[in-house]
C-alpha cells in the first residue's frame, strides 16, 4: 500500500444509501412499554431500540392498522 493517496482527483457522489439511514426520533414511551421491550431484547440479544424498529417495520410491511376509536360512555 502506497503510504499516501492523491485523493483531490476523485469524484464525489450522493450516498446511494443516504435514504436508508435511520433517522432519529424523540418519543414519549410508557414504562412499561420500554420494560416490555428491554426484556424481550435481552432474551433475544439485540438493543431494545432495534427490537422496536423491526416491529414497526413488520406493522409497515403488513399494513397492520390499530383502532383506536372508543365508544362513548352512556
Amino acid at each position: 500500500m502506497k503510504a499516501e493517496y492523491d485523493l483531490s482527483k476523485m469524484k464525489s457522489r450522493k450516498n446511494p444509501y443516504a435514504s436508508k439511514l435511520k433517522k432519529p426520533v424523540t418519543m414519549r414511551l410508557s414504562e412499561d412499554v420500554i420494560a416490555y421491550f428491554k426484556s424481550m431484547a435481552e432474551k433475544k440479544d439485540v438493543p431494545y431500540q432495534s427490537l422496536i424498529n423491526l416491529y414497526l417495520r413488520d406493522c409497515v410491511a403488513h399494513h397492520r392498522e390499530i383502532d383506536i376509536s372508543w365508544q362513548d360512555k352512556p
